[in-house]
């Protein structure tokens, strides 16, 4: 157990010895292992984005076992994914990496203004596949909101009690934003503190612009001068909406490009203002393995060096 390790689990005092044991396995495994740091695999894309869209860029990936073995070989903290999956590989990978079931999801194949998820999975499942913890999407901004926040709190309730880590992906959408609003400054920020609020121990928002989406916000970013001018500085203000950095918070990898220079100085940013790491899918598993590993081992060098500024509280 390094310092950094210890540190973070002490930032969250009400969990039980399973728990904390869970986010240990996570904290502890791949090649960031101890630096507190983490380089998540998730794999949900095919329910929420339909197979086609998400794995005929690289065939290979429509196979579940594909996914466990570009996790392990690339030395990712984790693999996350939807209930399938996870059934379909975790006899045959059991031990190799740490496991984190999605317990809901949503489809595309209806246009919404105002989406919503499915519970698709239960913390049962997560317990039978052996997996460290469950996640769970909610859209600040929906219609439906709130109803997702009951239901994260009724399975992030019965997770604890059973010694599961809880994830939040907390993706600001619906009709109460406008498409810029979606990734805002000012509401990935609240993202954050909803998602911490409700129990979380690590959240996964996108990278944010210095768009600022409400009226009431953008009168104390002006008046309080709140740095959030580069990518660097918006990613520290929302590490700080997370309980002044007192809770992981970690980034996604957005859709696949394939431009590795942006990728990887969008990495940087992370790194210097003090984020957790990336949660990388699409722009891992939608080209070769070969490439694939190479970036991921390019984002974890990134990672692995020494941070640009303390962080620690």
């Amino acid at each position: 157990m390094t310092p950094r390790v210890r540190e973070i689990l002490s930032w969250y005092g009400a969990d039980s010895a399973g728990t904390l044991t869970n986010l240990a396995r996570l904290l502890n495994h791949g090649r960031l292992a101890g630096t507190g740091k983490l380089v998540i695999l998730p794999v949900d894309q095919g329910f929420e984005h339909g197979p086609a869209r998400s794995f005929a860029p690289n065939p290979p990936a429509y196979n579940p076992l594909y996914h466990f073995e570009l996790s392990i070989e690339a030395g990712c903290n984790a693999y996350a994914a939807p209930l399938g999956f996870l059934e379909a590989g975790a006899r045959d990978f059991a031990g190799e990496i740490p496991l984190i079931l999605k317990t809901n999801d949503n489809d595309l194949l209806r246009e919404e203004k105002d989406p919503n998820q499915a519970l698709t999975a239960s913390v049962q499942d997560a317990l039978r596949l052996g997996c460290c913890a469950i996640g769970f999407t909610i859209y600040p901004g929906s219609a439906h909101q709130l109803e997702m926040y009951g239901q994260f709190r009724a399975y992030a309730e019965e997770a604890k009690r059973n010694g599961l880590a809880v994830v939040i992906w907390s993706y600001p959408r619906g009709s109460g934003l406008s498409k810029d609003g979606e990734t805002a400054i000012d509401v990935a920020g609240y993202a954050v503190q909803i998602a911490a609020q409700l129990g979380a121990h690590i959240i996964k928002v996108k990278l944010p612009t210095a768009h600022i989406e409400l009226d009431a916000a953008r009168k104390v970013y002006d008046e309080r001068r709140i740095p959030i001018a580069t990518p660097a500085e918006r990613v520290r203000h929302v590490v700080d909406c997370a309980f002044a950095g007192r809770r992981i918070v970690i980034f996604s990898g957005g859709a696949a490009a394939f431009d590795d220079d942006k990728l990887l100085d969008e990495i940087r940013s992370i790194h210097a203002g003090g984020g957790f790491g990336s949660i990388i899918g699409r722009n891992s598993f939608q080209r070769p393995k070969e490439e694939a590993l190479r970036m991921l081992g390019a984002v974890m060098d990134i990672y692995a060096a020494a941070p640009d500024r303390d962080r620690t509280r």
